[in-house]
């Protein structure tokens, strides 16, 4: 906030009108007191998208006690806020050979499942059942992630899937987690 120096001698009304021209200069947002800066919100955002328990893996392929089915868990940080919410949506891709590109697969997405509140982490996963065809071919994961307070969006996300990570429920056999999934 700027400062000013008043020089020599004004008199009071013309004070009071310097004051109140001043005051009314002001942003509101300065006058309301302190409130969340959008650098705070930027890093907040950063500290969320960078965080090492944003994650989703495969945590199912086809194993032979589930046939044909794909699993997907994702994991997510809490912004702190206990009243913010976390939601998770998860879908399949697979790896068209002509292209090199993923494509999403029809009929293997989720609408968005809430998690949980927003306090701590949190992790989620779906599995899908695949039709067996003829033909091989690569599939991945991808979790969309949102964090919410109401029905407002605070942030969004999503991520592919990756290997490496412990799922908490879900993964057959135990400790499984993989970036891709060929189906043969």
């Amino acid at each position: 906030m700027a400062t000013c120096k008043l020089r020599g001698r004004v008199p009071r009304r013309g004070l009071l009108a310097a004051l109140t021209a001043s005051v009314l200069l002001l942003p509101a947002q300065a006058l309301a007191g302190p409130t969340p800066t959008r650098t705070g919100r930027s890093a907040l955002t950063h500290a969320l998208l960078t965080s090492r328990e944003l994650w989703a893996t495969i945590d199912l392929c086809n194993p032979t006690d589930q046939p044909d089915y794909v699993g997907i868990r994702g994991s997510m940080p809490g912004d702190g806020q206990s009243r913010d919410r976390m939601y998770m949506s998860f879908r399949l891709q697979y790896l068209d050979s002509a292209t090199g590109h993923w494509v999403n697969l029809t009929g293997a997405s989720s609408s968005f499942v809430a998690v949980g509140a927003a306090k701590g982490a949190r992790q989620g996963g779906r599995s899908f059942q695949l039709v067996p065809g003829k033909a091989a071919f690569t599939l991945r994961g991808v979790v969309d992630f949102q964090w919410r307070r109401g029905s407002t969006v605070l942030q969004s996300t999503a991520r592919p899937t990756t290997a490496g990570h412990h799922s908490l429920a879900g993964a057959d056999p135990a400790g499984f987690s993989a970036a891709t999934c060929p189906i043969a």
